[in-house]
């Protein structure tokens, strides 16, 4: 098989600045323009996704860029049919770069005649023609495994461990990182080893979906400025009320760092009005103009490390040397 010239980018309506942003950071890599592969992805009049490649594919080395973030149905189906377009083109290899997986939340049976939706949205991924995922802070690690091709699973914490040396430089001592719920430890823990900071846990109790009941702080956070660490913030409820717990046992400010911003219903209010002096998320579910008008909410790039990514994948090198900030410092390098 002849070696291809360079990796080809194409994306959905689903995040557009990002995959721009992709290609102009995989542009200043190479040296030479890398840009979006012409082609249009719109809908018939009764929503019906379509998709046309204007530019030849053929054994060419696909990326396709689409998070399955909200209208989730819309944006997956627009990834499954632009893969089977790329197929049916003779692309010789297409990747799914899914910044935001939709549907992760669903990764189990947690009652009785419940779906395992997770699992049949990557049966979907693999029947579509897609042979590689490369996605950022899966709700649930397990959920590679649901996929029978190679998965690739970035992390936003040594992103964060970076923005956070540089917003709280020389006050790093003072610096707790907290929980929201016992399951997020593991993700908590991560980036307090990152930083060298003490960690704290959140235990919430719910008496239904969607309502917190009672929560307590476990661990001593009086005057510390606590960083709340999550994957996802949806509604926000969970999040403006741990910050309220966490001021109440003393701690003297509180921000939170979140992978996804999902950010739906009443969230952009609750936080605008939260006691939370800043909420950090990353670029993977495109902003809406209220998210970018709310001054206590600020969003860190992915561009580079997703850019990076698809060029080791490419080039067949370690996609997880990725994993340590010191590698993403110079590539982050007056960024953050």
């Amino acid at each position: 098989m002849p070696q291809l010239v360079e990796p080809k980018l194409m994306s959905g309506n689903a995040n557009l600045p990002l995959a721009r942003s992709i290609a102009r950071r995989m542009s200043m890599h190479r040296g030479i323009n890398v840009d979006l592969v012409n082609a249009r992805v719109e809908r018939f009049n009764d929503q019906e996704v379509y998709v046309e490649v204007y530019e030849n594919v053929r054994g060419e080395d696909m990326f396709i860029i689409q998070p399955t973030s909200n209208p989730a149905n819309d944006n997956l189906m627009e990834l499954l049919i632009m893969a089977d377009a790329l197929k049916r083109s003779s692309a010789a290899r297409i990747t799914a770069v899914i910044p935001y997986f939709g549907y992760a939340r669903q990764d189990r049976r947690s009652k009785a005649r419940t779906p395992i939706s997770a699992k049949l949205v990557a049966n979907m991924i693999v029947e579509a023609g897609i042979e590689r995922v490369l996605t950022m802070d899966l709700h649930a690690a397990q959920i590679q495994g649901f996929f029978d091709i190679p998965v690739d699973n970035l992390y936003a914490s040594p992103v964060f461990a970076l923005d956070i040396k540089n917003q709280f430089k020389g006050k790093l001592n003072d610096i707790m990182v907290v929980s929201p719920d016992v399951g997020g430890v593991a993700r908590a823990r991560e980036l307090a080893k990152r930083i060298n900071a003490p960690l704290s846990i959140v235990d919430k109790r719910r008496e239904k979906a969607g309502e917190v009941a009672e929560m307590t702080v476990i661990g001593d956070v009086k005057g510390k400025k606590c960083i709340i660490v999550d994957d996802i913030c949806d509604t926000a409820g969970t999040l403006c009320k741990a910050a309220e717990v966490l001021i109440e046992a003393g701690a003297t400010e509180v921000h939170s760092y979140i992978s996804h911003g999902v950010l739906s219903g009443p969230a952009v209010e609750r936080i605008s009005k939260s006691v939370m002096k800043s909420l950090v998320i990353t670029d993977s579910i495109e902003a809406t103009e209220a998210v970018k008008k709310t001054k206590n909410i600020r969003i860190v790039p992915t561009a580079p490390v997703f850019a990076q990514a698809i060029l080791n994948i490419w080039n067949g090198t370690s996609v997880s040397s990725l994993f340590d900030h010191e590698t993403l410092e110079p590539i982050y390098e007056g960024i953050l």
